[in-house]
């Protein structure tokens, strides 16, 4: 399904965080379900690398991270791509 027809739609995935970016609070990771991997937006600071996470949220086709992600130096898939708007996590060590 394309992500323009997930948009505004709660959606969920688990997978391994593969990288991940923070300053603040906020932050980005990268979430690997074996698929593929996702962007996640976060203001409630991000796990660490390598934990197994179970995330929901909306998905932004394009989404502009503005100062922030100048600050956490994102790459450009992060601020150009298709991204996920945390609303609820749960992690696994």
């Amino acid at each position: 399904m394309s992500p323009a027809r997930r948009e505004s739609q709660e959606v969920g995935i688990v997978g391994k965080l593969v990288r991940s970016y923070s300053v603040l609070g906020h932050g980005a990771y990268e979430v690997d379900d074996g698929t593929g991997t996702l962007w996640v937006v976060s203001s409630n600071g991000v796990p660490r690398e390598g934990a197994r996470v179970g995330v929901k949220g909306t998905i932004r086709d394009v989404f502009s991270l503005g100062e922030l992600g100048t600050i956490l130096k994102l790459p450009d898939s992060v601020s150009s791509g298709v991204v996920m708007m945390e609303s609820e996590r749960k992690v696994k060590d």
